[in-house]
């Protein structure tokens, strides 16, 4: 059964954890000398590692030091670790924190954390547990310390210096003499660590110490005889840009519910979240439509990115390619897809909060989906770039820092890109939805609550930029003054807070005038089941004077998730899973197509789509640009269990495409699906 949603605290995921980092604290750099000796440079692709049969860690009595330099922050980094993830202790950089966490018993770790200094600076740290308290040292004084009574669960595995494992949280910067004890150093002996002394009673139990950069041996090599030696590890590529096997979504859960319906939201979210924006684009000049979704592999144990097209000339899919493997079954970190003007694809892979890596990627040729280069490493989460013909991208996002906060950055080239610029942060922070009209691009945004969260998301918020996120007005151009830290601000479309409604963000479209219509789906409470009907398909329009608010359509759940197509600016489209499925009450259900003909004020149902299906169909998404061809995707999904989870398209007539589980030929049919057929 998926893991992600089973944070470790202050250890956002990955693969393998002890770990000992050594980095990072506010202290002015007038304050903070060099370290003495040379300094060992981390790339944030290359690293250390002690094997598991030459290292053994007492459980009950460890310290660790090191000078630290952090190049970036970020992302999640860890300098020293050994044992599974959050199996063992860590010392590492997470969400602007310096952190220690240890295992101290089967069902618990604990982590004395302090705030990261400032990017570039060197800091000595050290961290000790006892079997009773982690302390946490800075420049020879121990500034923070929690009670984590028991003993280090594993304490034995390889010991990574500079990295979580090979391919997971690899330190950009670089520290200096690291050493690591079998036993608890007193205060007087941690400072005196951090005046740069040795030997003598320093060496008691010392296993090693690390002091000058790796030779041409790629081994960093102690100064103790006999004692432990690192030998350098590379980090795996990142791309894979293999054929992928067929298409298969991911099937995630997010928060258990202890009750009927088993968790707050679940499913095939492999064409989640309605804000990742965009998942497909069409293209007429190649005549394809691309796509991008979150698959995963024979046993849903992780998170692939997925990339294929649709080829309008010949109806068929291209066999899709395995960008690359997210180390993570958390379908928050799915990918989203733009098509510069040149015809090259650039794929911006996610990541949730700040613990792990996330990636843009750009099609090695035109119109192409076969390989990819990485061209950018960093973190966000949230994404929703967006291509502006001759400008470059603007690139709206959520950035974790004390809450989802909203950010803008921008580049020419996709390569390069500015300092984010915070809009908003309003108590708990965002989730939002966003997109352009011609030069301009416009979010629609709510907010979470201070104290009860983001489980109580309401109000409705608009703003729009047109210089990539710098200057920002209201809808009607008022001047906005950011970032936003009010609820009570000119942005405010709706307030749903003064009645007591939970806002939940689906899409954005704009009418011929540059009108922004928000679709979002209100309900009484973020918990399952009808308790919190209904649950109503609401539109936003601004009128050009007015927001005009119409809501007619009632679904089950607060994540049924469609889309908004506005053909003219009358005629409306809706397609999205609003009928009772298989596992009612459970996100998704049977999807159907809608029709208004008046802006959003009624609603007619033209067709439902699928019927009699085994799992619930949810996360219905547009295309840009969307061709009468391709003009939905989604999946399907279990909503109470794990489960396979197939994809889909239909056409703007209502025709249903369900796409191959298994592909052997570059092209391949999708499968029709008939009306009725299960």
């Amino acid at each position: 059964m998926p893991s992600a949603n089973l944070p470790l605290p202050g250890l956002a995921i990955g693969p393998g954890a002890l770990g000992l980092l050594l980095a990072l604290a506010s202290a002015a750099p007038a304050a903070t000398p060099s370290p003495p000796g040379a300094a060992i440079p981390f790339d944030g692709k290359t690293a250390f590692s002690v094997p598991a049969a030459e290292v053994h860690l007492d459980p009950k009595q460890l310290t660790v030091a090191a000078w630290v330099r952090i190049d970036t922050g970020d992302a999640a980094q860890v300098f020293l670790n050994q044992g599974a993830a959050g199996g063992g202790v860590t010392f590492y950089l997470y969400n602007g924190r310096v952190r220690m966490l240890v295992r101290h018993r089967d069902d618990a770790y604990t982590h004395a954390n302090i705030e990261a200094p400032p990017i570039g600076t060197w800091v000595h740290f050290g961290g000790s547990y006892d079997g009773e308290t982690i302390c946490l040292y800075r420049d020879g004084q121990c500034v923070a310390s929690t009670s984590a009574a028991g003993a280090i669960r594993q304490a034995e595995g390889d010991l990574f210096v500079g990295c979580l494992d090979p391919g997971e949280r690899h330190l950009h910067g670089a520290m200096a003499d690291i050493r690591v004890w079998n036993r608890v150093l007193d205060d007087a002996e941690m400072a005196a660590v951090a005046a740069g002394k040795r030997g003598g009673a320093l060496d008691t139990a010392l296993l090693a110490q690390w002091v000058e950069p790796s030779g041409v041996d790629g081994v960093l090599h102690s100064t103790l005889p006999a004692a432990l030696a690192a030998a350098r590890v590379d980090a795996p590529s990142v791309l894979l840009n293999r054929p992928g096997e067929g298409f298969r979504g991911i099937w995630y859960y997010n928060q258990p519910s202890k009750d009927e319906y088993v968790y707050k939201y679940s499913g095939g979210l492999g064409t989640y979240c309605a804000k990742h924006i965009p998942l497909a684009w069409y293209s007429a000049e190649s005549q394809r439509t691309f796509f991008v979704y979150g698959g995963t592999d024979e046993g849903n144990r992780t998170l692939l990115h997925m990339v294929s097209y649709f080829d309008h000339r010949t109806k068929k899919v291209a066999r899709p390619t395995v960008l690359l493997d997210k180390r993570t079954d958390d379908a928050h970190d799915n990918p989203v897809l733009n098509l510069d003007d040149q015809g090259y694809l650039w794929i911006f892979s996610s990541s949730h909060g700040r613990g792990r890596p996330s990636y843009i990627s750009r099609g090695r040729e035109p119109f192409a989906t076969a390989a990819f280069d990485l061209v950018w490493t960093g973190n966000y989460s949230y994404p929703q770039p967006c291509f502006l013909p001759g400008r470059g991208f603007v690139f709206l996002h959520t950035w974790y820092e004390g809450g989802r906060s909203l950010y803008a950055m921008t580049s020419s080239d996709g390569r390069e890109w500015s300092e984010r610029s915070l809009y908003a942060r309003i108590d708990q922070g965002h989730y939002q939805v966003s997109g352009p009209w011609r030069g301009r691009v416009g979010t629609a945004f709510n907010m979470h609550p201070h104290p009860q969260g983001l489980n109580w998301r309401t109000n409705l918020y608009y703003m729009q930029s047109e210089d990539g996120g710098a200057t920002w007005t209201t809808v009607d151009g008022r001047p906005v003054e950011t970032p936003l830290t009010t609820p009570d601000n000119p942005a405010l479309a709706v307030d749903f807070r003064a009645r007591k409604l939970n806002v939940y963000m689906k899409d954005i479209a704009y009418d011929s005038r540059g009108c922004p219509i928000i679709l979002v789906v209100t309900s009484k409470g973020y918990e399952s089941g009808p308790g919190n009907m209904p649950r109503t398909w609401t539109t936003v329009r601004w009128t050009g004077s007015a927001w005009d608010e119409q809501g007619h359509i009632v679904s089950d759940n607060n994540y049924d998730t469609g889309s908004l197509y506005i053909e003219t600016d009358r005629r409306w489209r809706i397609i999205g899973p609003t009928q009772t499925g298989p596992q009612p009450y459970n996100p998704g259900g049977e999807v159907a197509m809608w029709l208004s003909e008046d802006a959003g004020h009624s609603w007619t149902m033209l067709k439902q789509l699928t019927r009699n299906s085994p799992r619930n169909h949810t996360y219905v998404r547009r295309p840009v640009n969307a061709h009468p061809d391709f003009y939905a995707f989604w999946a399907d999904g279990h909503g109470r269990q794990p489960s396979e989870s197939r994809l889909y398209f239909c056409t703007r007539e209502g025709e249903v495409f369900r796409l191959p589980w298994t592909t052997e030929t570059p092209m391949v049919d999708p499968e029709p699906v008939a009306e009725g057929e299960p």
